[in-house]
């Protein structure tokens, strides 16, 4: 359980960056809020992560399918976090976009892996908690960018916050070094088509075409709206006149919590729910949650 912790936090670290600190910087520089929202955009790549799943199946590394892959994304976020704070968003935007969208793809792209991972390293009885304590280390992640790095933009000068941002990237490229490759059966070599292609015939044969389109479509609304609006939470709290350090110590924290003993309850309740209605329930109140915050706050729009 406790590789569970580090790759959780490894792997929710990028996207917080993203959607907390990102818009944070861009609003500091009196981007457009527009601008920003449509930054919620570049978080894609993990709604469509499936798409490219199946490649890193298909080749491995010398130290391993699951460990090569995850050293190499590591490896590239911790190069690229850091270039966002050597632009301008004022002058340079088409460059952040462009860094802030592989940053995105190499984020989703080690989520897979360490999906994967937990996957092959856990027992069918272990998933729950495991999954618990990856999910529960996944928001604490939060903290760095949406709280630490919030306050130290206060005092230092974003291109010093971006890097040491990025350097807590580190505890997890160490523990790639540290943990073993999974022992799993060898799989059949496939050709490269055969791999890529399988795994979507299999999941279209097993649900039929109509219902294979409606999971799609509903994994790509259902955090869509919550994407957005979490990208515009920080550039509203700085509107509404509140410094960055502020906001780090008080309002990520009050939105942290609840959400991590959410989760926790989530495990509890593993085995003694219906998924489908549940997610319907989830999705509808979250939606009315924005809506009324809209309505609260409408004279900033």
């Amino acid at each position: 359980m406790l590789v569970c912790i580090f790759t959780g936090f490894t792997s929710g670290l990028p996207l917080f960056i993203l959607i907390s600190l990102l818009p944070a910087w861009l609003r500091s520089n009196q981007l457009d809020l527009k601008a920003i929202g449509l930054f919620a955009l570049i978080q894609l790549p993990y709604t469509w992560k499936f798409l490219w799943a199946p490649f890193f199946d298909r080749f491995r590394w010398p130290m391993g399918r699951r460990r090569g892959w995850l050293l190499f994304f590591q490896a590239l976020l911790l190069i690229s976090i850091p270039l966002l704070g050597f632009y301008n968003p004022q002058t340079d935007l088409t460059m952040i976009v462009v860094i802030a969208t592989l940053i995105a793809f190499l984020s989703a792209s080690q989520d897979i892996v360490i999906d994967a991972y937990r996957r092959e390293l856990l027992l069918d009885k272990e998933l729950g908690l495991g999954n618990a304590v990856h999910v529960n280390a996944y928001k604490i992640a939060s903290l760095i960018p949406g709280s630490l790095s919030l306050i130290l933009a206060d005092h230092f000068d974003w291109q010093t916050v971006f890097i040491v941002t990025s350097l807590f990237m580190l505890p997890g490229l160490v523990l790639t070094f540290v943990i073993k490759e999974p022992k799993v059966p060898q799989m059949k070599k496939r050709d490269l088509a055969s791999s890529l292609l399988l795994p979507f015939q299999e999941f279209m044969h097993r649900h039929g075409l109509k219902s294979a389109l409606t999971i799609l479509l509903f994994i790509f609304f259902y955090k869509l709206g919550d994407s957005m609006a979490t990208a515009l939470a920080t550039p509203f709290y700085l509107d509404l006149g509140f410094s960055k350090t502020e906001i780090g110590l008080i309002a990520k924290n009050a939105g942290l919590w609840p959400s991590v003993i959410g989760g926790l309850l989530g495990w509890y309740l593993d085995d003694e729910i219906r998924y489908q209605p549940r997610l319907m329930d989830l999705w509808f109140s979250t939606d009315d949650q924005y809506f009324r915050f809209c309505m609260v706050s409408s004279h900033w729009l």
